[in-house]
């Protein structure tokens, strides 16, 4: 029933809700039971806040006394709503002034605002009496206008919702009469209105209804049973007017409060006594009275911070019926029994590795449910961690930083706040909140060597791996992630692309084409190592690649010119003796170290044991002194070897004429058919004849001006050859020791059919590996005009004639003569 008159009156509720301002705080009267989402109040425009910034600023009702959040905002409009149930009674009890205190509060920058909802009582509980039927014995000598008082009817409401009045059902011996208690509560009295004759009736029904002020009027009925019986005169009497007692919370059960006691003037059965409570307001009974001896104890949880007092009624009746009240007020004592309660209001979480120190992070609100100094409470954080509480507004904290994390070191904070209290013995608690530390690109990758070397053989495979680069960045995810590449140069004039590639993802290096040793032996290139971030950073490193020779070129032979462009042939003296040196086989190798170490080896020869050749110095000296059984034309086949794996080689072929008479050079063409057929034979008949015409004319001129040289010249024989500088290849390096070109000697090749100048040649310096100075043959300008013409002359005469550069000729163009024309003929020939 009083559910229905309830709705009945939701259309009027929002009549009730008012608004008062005290003491400058905000303040909102509504009544209770208003539905959810019914609007209290635009608490935006109450307190002069922006209502378009409620959302940014995380608007939200923290509750001060009581857990359950009774309201909250909208943060679009910034009305005030109403969320959950709201019953006065249940919260306030039979208190005349019922108040929720509730807090808005607002972040960035932290703001509180502090409002109170007064709420009213409706009409929505009905008056209820302890029990459905009352039982009065009432003595038959009891005369006219005899009063009886009656338990009264509670109701939950308070004011003018509560009782009222009492209405009595029309009888014929009781009146009623309404009295009022010393708290204001009212009840009624049975009035004797004519006497009682038990003999007439012994028993008589009443009817009392109870109502109460609201609108709708709501009411409660209860039986009266009377019995009539003798008279009892002597009501009850209390030892006190009122009782008071102090109750420690917590206390366990059993726990006897204190003890009433009432007495009566009457004997026998009018004269017992027992107790009761009038009447019990709570929705789950706390205390017990003994009905007998009036002892109050504990009999459920006494809990300071739930109710810190209880006031109730005691009624005292004897044998027949008559009773006296008195009021029982038990007060509660706090006891620290509750910890501070830490409560995360709000988290910035991540946070990045950039925040500047005072930057707030955090809210922190501290609750304790004792009271005085049980409820004052201290804020601490463990050490360790770039953070602190900045105590603000009333039970608030802020958490902030205070220096710039870093992410690389700690990724993720534990942060252990507790919150101990003043009482004795103090309580605390603590809360852990987990911070994350958002990453940055705040490191550039660095390579974990400070420059690399790669080392290849040259003729690699293209796509080759020649090494590997590694960089590590400690920042995560995409700023972590490191893409390699190869800055933009050049190598030998061309794109550093062309030669080398790296993989973007592992740093792997390859080769892009095939090296060749011969061409360059190293050359550096720069890597870089970028990473994802926003901006990106990066670093570079310096790659130097070393190619390392093979085997892959043959020995050149540079003297004598290699067979099949021409033959050469060398003159050695009758009278050389063993050990002397008639030739050099000259040769080079285009690779380095070992794969250009080259060893000489004669492989066939008309006579295998008249010359020698130097393993690594393809000098070719005789072994034994030249008899005149020797053969005159001695053939060698030469070969130069390297000492690469596998070795390679080449081949030459050496024509030695043993002879000391120039006229017998002619006779070299027959080695030139032995080796080789010539179809030259008309030409070489008509230059034979020119070339006589021309030698003889030689030896008339040499005779008549024999006599105007200033000194005897002096004839040496050095079967050593010079090379000219402009005939060696230009990347042949001369390693001594190795049987390529040594600086001691200086060759030059004259008068063969591969030469290439036909000049004669007066060489001022000897080597030391030619004939012995006792060896050399001193002649006179005639013997040396008979060198030309007589077969008997000396036999000291070497391969190719040589002046001493003391020998001058008087007349130059004589001598210029003989070079340009004479002696190339006759070689030619």
């Amino acid at each position: 029933m009083g559910y229905s008159r309830c709705v009945r009156c939701d259309s009027i509720l929002l009549l009730f809700v008012t608004l008062h301002s005290i003491q400058g705080d905000v303040s909102y009267s509504i009544p209770e039971e208003m539905k959810r989402g019914s609007v209290i109040g635009n608490i935006a425009k109450d307190f002069g806040l922006d209502a378009g910034r409620l959302s940014t600023r995380r608007a939200r009702i923290d509750t001060e006394d009581n857990n359950v959040q009774y309201c909250s905002v909208n943060l679009n409009t910034g009305d005030l709503i109403v969320q959950e149930r709201i019953d006065r009674e249940g919260l306030c009890g039979k208190k005349a002034s019922c108040v929720l205190k509730q807090e808005l509060v607002l972040e960035n920058p932290l703001e509180l605002h502090r409002f109170n909802i007064r709420v009213q009582d409706i009409n929505d509980n009905s008056p209820q009496f302890k029990e459905d039927s009352l039982k009065l014995e009432i003595h038959e000598s009891a005369v006219k206008g005899a009063r009886f008082p009656l338990d009264e009817a509670h109701d939950e409401d308070i004011g003018e919702n509560s009782v009222q009045g009492y209405i009595l059902q029309q009888n014929d011996h009781f009146t009623l009469n309404i009295k009022t208690k010393g708290n204001g509560r009212k009840y009624g009295e049975l009035i004797l209105d004519k006497e009682l004759d038990r003999e007439d009736k012994n028993e008589i029904m009443l009817l009392l209804s109870a109502f109460d002020g609201g609108s709708p009027q709501r009411s409660g009925t209860v039986v009266i049973h009377v019995t009539v019986l003798d008279a009892n005169d002597n009501e009850p009497v209390f030892s006190q007017n009122m009782y008071k007692a102090s109750l420690p919370e917590n206390s366990p059960l059993d726990t006897i409060v204190l003890t009433v006691s009432a007495t009566d003037a009457d004997e026998g059965v009018n004269g017992d006594v027992t107790y009761a409570f009038d009447h019990v307001s709570d929705k789950k009974q706390i205390f017990s009275l003994d009905s007998k001896t009036g002892e109050v104890k504990v009999v459920g949880p006494i809990d300071y911070e739930k109710e810190s007092s209880y006031e109730m009624q005691i009624s005292a009746k004897d044998g027949l019926g008559l009773a006296s009240y008195v009021s029982l007020i038990i007060e509660i004592v706090d006891v620290n029994d509750n910890a501070p309660v830490v409560n995360l209001k709000s988290l910035t979480n991540p946070i990045p590795e950039n925040v500047s120190p005072g930057t707030e992070v955090g809210i922190i609100n501290v609750q304790d449910r004792d009271s005085e100094n049980n409820k004052q409470v201290r804020c601490s954080i463990q050490q360790g961690v770039p953070f602190k509480l900045v105590p603000s507004i009333k039970n608030y904290y802020s958490l902030v930083t205070t220096e710039q994390p870093d992410r690389e070191l700690v990724s993720d904070y534990n942060i252990t706040i507790t919150a101990t209290d003043e009482g004795s013995p103090p309580l605390s608690s603590s809360k852990t909140v987990q911070l994350s530390v958002a990453d940055i690109n705040d490191n550039p990758p660095v390579f974990e060597e400070q420059s690399y070397s790669a080392y290849v053989t040259e003729n690699n495979k293209p796509g080759s791996t020649l090494c590997s680069v590694t960089a590590r960045d400690p920042d995560w995810r995409q700023n972590g992630t490191v893409i390699y590449s190869l800055l933009p140069g050049e190598v030998n004039g061309a794109p550093v692309s062309s030669y080398l590639s790296v993989n973007g993802d592992t740093g792997v290096i390859h080769a892009v084409r095939s090296f060749d040793y011969e061409q360059f032996r190293s050359f550096k290139v720069h890597v870089m190592a970028r990473d994802n971030g926003s901006p990106p950073l990066s670093s570079n490193v310096t790659v130097s690649v070393f190619i390392s020779d093979v085997n892959d070129n043959s020995p050149q032979i540079l003297y004598p010119t290699p067979e099949g462009n021409s033959f050469m042939t060398e003159l050695v003296p009758k009278a050389a003796h063993g050990g002397s040196l008639v030739s050099k086989v000259i040769a080079v190798d285009a690779d380095s170290g070992q794969n250009a170490w080259l060893s000489y080896q004669i492989v066939k020869s008309t006579d295998p044991g008249l010359f020698t050749i130097g393993l690594h110095s393809g000098e070719i000296r005789t072994q034994r002194d030249i008899s005149e059984s020797d053969n005159m034309k001695q053939n060698l086949i030469v070969s130069v070897k390297d000492n690469g794996q596998p070795p390679l080689s080449a081949t030459c072929a050496m024509y030695l004429l043993i002879s000391d008479n120039l006229a017998e050079v002619p006779e070299l063409k027959d080695i030139s058919y032995e080796e080789k057929n010539s179809k030259l034979t008309s030409y070489l008949i008509i230059a034979l004849v020119s070339v006589s015409t021309i030698f003889l004319t030689f030896i008339i001129i040499v005779m008549g001006v024999r006599f105007c040289r200033r000194r005897k010249p002096r004839l040496l024989f050095d079967g050593a050859v010079a090379i000219p500088s402009a005939y060696l290849p230009p990347n042949y390096a001369d390693v001594d020791g190795t049987g390529t070109l040594r600086s001691t000697y200086n060759y030059d090749a004259y008068l063969t059919t591969g030469s290439r100048t036909s000049d004669f040649k007066f060489v001022s310096s000897y080597n030391d590996n030619t004939l012995p100075a006792d060896e050399t043959l001193k002649k006179s300008p005639t013997d040396f005009a008979d060198m030309f013409g007589d077969s008997d002359g000396s036999p000291e005469v070497g391969t190719y004639s040589m002046f001493s550069s003391n020998f001058e000729f008087c007349k130059e163009d004589i001598v210029t003569f003989f070079s340009i024309y004479f002696l190339p003929s006759i070689f030619y020939v």
